[in-house]
């Protein structure tokens, strides 16, 4: 299961932040950019905070790697998961 929600930190209206919690697989990988899209924001303007991620499986780190090419931004990832997306093709 994956929750997402939307976070307002007050620190700047050009940058919105999703934060992620639970396993980001399967089915629940494709609820991501419908997230995204919801946002209005080029991925150049998205946070996503992964503090609560506790599993990434490789479509997921598929759709992260190509979030963070066009600009996104990850924020408070756990040791594990830094792992497991510092292990994705370039």
């Amino acid at each position: 299961m994956l929750k997402i929600a939307r976070v307002d930190d007050g620190a700047s209206d050009s940058i919105q932040t999703l934060k992620l919690e639970g396993k980001l697989l399967g089915p629940w990988v494709d609820e991501l950019p419908r997230a995204c899209q919801e946002l209005r924001t080029p991925p150049s303007g998205l946070r996503l905070n992964l503090a609560g991620v506790t599993f990434i499986d490789p479509a997921g780190i598929e759709l992260l790697g190509d979030l963070i090419r066009r600009g996104a931004t990850l924020d408070a990832c756990s040791g594990f998961i830094e792992e497991l997306l510092s292990r994705r093709p370039s």
